[in-house]
Formats: C-alpha cells, structure tokens, sequence
C-alpha cells in the first residue's frame, strides 16, 4: 500500500505514518555529483528527549549511490543519462535490501524553488475556535498561493493569530473574534517536477512524493534545540547550495543558488589547465578554503591536458589551488549571507548555522563561512539513522537521510481543497497508467 494519498494539485501527497506499525520507505536524492536510493525501515518508537519528534527509528537496509550524470546545476539536461543512473542506484540497493522497490520519495532541487508566506484571517464573531474554523483558515492561506505554472511541494502553519495578537502555537478551544495564520508555501515550477517525474517513469518506478532539497537537508542535520530557537541550515552540494530557515519546529523559508562544489572544480581546471576529474582530484587532495603561508613553498604537480606522452607535469605552488578555491567559496558564502539579510529571516537564523552537503567538506571551509557570514558554524552531518555504511555517513549523504525522516513530518503540512484548475501532473503516473503504457511498449 502506497504512503500517499493523491494530491489536489496532481503531485502524490504522503499519508502520515502509523505510529503503531512498521514501514518500508524507499528514497531517491539526485543531486548534480552523486544519485543516492536509500531503502530503510521505520519502526515505531517511544516517545524520547532525543529528537523528540521523530516517531519511528531508521534503520537504513539498502543503499546504493551512482555518479550523477544527466544532471547540471540541479536540472535535468540529459534524460537517458540520468535514467540509467536513477537504474543502478536503485537496483544496488534492492538487492542489498533483498526486496523490489516500486515507489520513491524524491528530492527537488530545480525548478526555481519558491519560499513565499501568506497570510489569511476568518471572522470568528467571539466564539471559540472549532477544528473547522482551523480548516476554513488555512484553506484561505493555501488557496492564496494557487498557481497555474507552479506547484506546491510544501505547507506549513507557521503560526496562528487571535484578534491581531501573533504567535499563538495552537488557538483551539480559545475565544476571539478573528482567527488569523501565516502560511509558508514552498512552490517550485510545474516543468522541472514533471520531467523529474517522467525520468522516474522511465526507470519503471512511481513518485510517491516529493520534498524540497533544503528542508530534506535539514530534517536530517539539525538537532531540536536549533530546529526550536531559529537556524539555517546551508546544504553545500555539486550543482547547487540550498538554504533551509527554521524556527519553532518548522519550516519557515528556504532558498536556493545555482553555485556548489562543482564550480570549484572547473575553477581550478581552467585556472591550472587540468582535465576536470584531475582538478576534482587536486581538490580533495589538496585544496583549502584557506590560505597558508607555508603553502607557498610547497610545490604539487598538475597533470597536463593534452593526450601527447612528451607533455610534463607543471608545478605549482600549492597555494594558487588554495587560492582559487578561497575565491570561490567566499563568492558562494557572500551570495548566500546576502540571500539571508534579503529574506528578513536573518534575526531568527541568529548566529546558528549548519553547514551540510558534500561541498561542505573542503578543508578550512568552516572557518570561512564562520568570517563570512559572521555566525557560529557547526558541519551537519545525518543524524538518529542506524545502518548507514561509514562512507554514507558523511555531511554528503544528508538530503537522502532527510528523505528517510520526512514522512514522520509530512502530517503537519496543509493542503487546499481542490481547485479544479490542476488536476493532473503527470499523466501516466499512476500504478495503473503505469501498467497500461508497459503494455503498450511491449506488446
């Protein structure tokens, strides 16, 4: 039986978890170096201090990761390339699991991610508020954000009003004459998710839902304490940095830059003229977001790009790498600590903030981020999963772990009664249509 139900916007909806029985949930992260399928189990747990508002335990039983192709700053250039590789990611971890997988909660980073908050109100006339007024209210809000070349991936609560009066968490059974909220819709454009859903089509699978990469990234990185007071969590990757904004529990605002690791690496192939896998080599090996004196007079050999054996090695002093690397990553952090500042959200981020995603794993790159954007910086990695391998358990592997966790939260999203103009998103994407379009191509 799938976890979703349909959506009123055409994009399948998660139904909320059993807290009294297991589950098997199935991931999908494609990001623009790695694609990851995650295959874990959800038991049922007790209540506990230790992040406290994850109802099941994780127990990761099959993973398998492919170098992405197909993929350019979050977006899907390459349909055929990205489909095989979708493939081998989610056959490796089948058999490691020892089961088929047939659905998947996938990550979406393109499609010009959207963070907007609207607002609505409803006259109570000084009764108290019913369980049906909590409807007709946030009905209000989501109806506010229909739009016909978006759709709406997540909506959040963020907080209720009773007669003008903010920051009330919960206002049923109180008294009052309006009942105002504030609703965070994250949006992102109706193209891009079809498409993603059409390359998991293709792979013979079916979408079961889809999440915003920088709330996935930030479900798995933060612990309560900074998810309750206000954080930002940054999810450095390949093709794109995501930001992720948090205060009382949820979700409030996330953004996105077309910058990450990626161009790191092209930076430095075109500034010491290296073939790309050679410069993504030099980086791991040697690369720091910081400059060091003594880096000056260590010499590192820079293979050449032409094919002819005559062709020598250059020596360069370690610190041009460093260097050109440190350009880089400022550039992303000052574009990021800007996007904050713009938002408004900068107060409640305060002086927390997570850094994740494997980008963020560059030498020196906290120190960086801690002078550029003037807050105390911690490296997120996933947390409160058992069964990951050693190498998964890495900032790098974030997302995938907050794919895993996001089916505990999906219950506090809202979502507006069906408009009517939106029925479709996928076509074929049902299990039946599904079947249908194999009998077509096969027989």
């Amino acid at each position: 039986m799938s976890l979703f139900g349909s959506s009123h916007f055409g994009l399948p909806r998660l139904k909320p978890l059993s807290s009294k029985r297991s589950h098997i949930v199935s991931v999908l992260d494609i990001g623009s170096t790695k694609v990851v399928c995650m295959i874990g189990r959800l038991t049922p747990r007790e209540e506990s201090q230790v992040l406290p508002n994850r109802t099941h335990n994780i127990e990761v039983i099959g993973i398998g990761h492919q170098r992405s192709r197909g993929i350019k700053t979050g977006v899907i250039a390459d349909l055929d390339a990205l489909e095989g590789v979708v493939r081998l990611a989610v056959d490796a971890a089948e058999r490691m699991a020892g089961l088929t997988v047939d659905s998947l909660i996938v990550n979406v980073s393109a499609g010009r991610l959207g963070s907007d908050i609207y607002t609505a109100t409803i006259d109570l006339g000084g009764q108290e508020v019913e369980a049906n007024d909590l409807k007709k209210v946030l009905a209000a809000a989501c109806q506010q954000s229909v739009r016909q070349e978006r759709a709406v991936l997540h909506s959040l609560a963020t907080g209720y009003s009773l007669d003008g009066e903010r920051g009330i968490r919960d206002p049923l059974a109180m008294f009052g004459d309006a009942l105002g909220v504030d609703m965070h819709v994250v949006t992102a454009e109706r193209a891009a998710l079809r498409n993603l859903e059409l390359c998991i089509n293709r792979a013979h699978l079916s979408v079961e839902g889809m999440v915003a990469t920088p709330y996935a990234s930030g479900l798995a990185a933060l612990v309560d304490d900074e998810v309750e007071l206000g954080c930002a969590a940054i999810d450095m990757g390949g093709g794109t940095t995501t930001i992720s904004v948090f205060a009382e529990g949820k979700l409030v605002h996330t953004d996105a830059v077309s910058l990450g690791g990626h161009h790191v690496t092209t930076d430095l192939a075109r500034g010491l003229s290296t073939r790309i896998e050679d410069a993504e080599r030099l980086k791991v090996v040697h690369a720091s977001a910081l400059a060091n004196s003594s880096e000056e007079r260590e010499l590192i050999s820079i293979p050449p790009i032409g094919e002819d054996e005559r062709d020598q090695p250059t020596q360069v002093p370690k610190a041009l790498v460093s260097r050109i690397v440190k350009a880089r990553i400022e550039e992303t952090l000052e574009l990021i600590r800007d996007r904050i500042q713009r938002s408004g959200f900068s107060p409640i981020v305060g002086k927390r903030v997570v850094l994740t995603g494997g980008a963020s794993q560059l030498t020196g790159l906290p120190d960086v981020a801690r002078r550029v954007l003037a807050r105390n910086v911690r490296i997120g990695r996933p947390m409160g999963v058992s069964g990951l391998p050693t190498a998964a358990k890495g900032p790098a592997f974030s997302t995938a772990v907050g794919l895993m966790i996001y089916p505990q939260v999906a219950d506090m999203e809202t979502h507006a009664p069906s408009s009517g103009l939106l029925s479709s998103f996928g076509g074929n994407s049902s299990r039946i249509g599904r079947v249908g379009q194999w009998l077509k191509e096969s027989f």
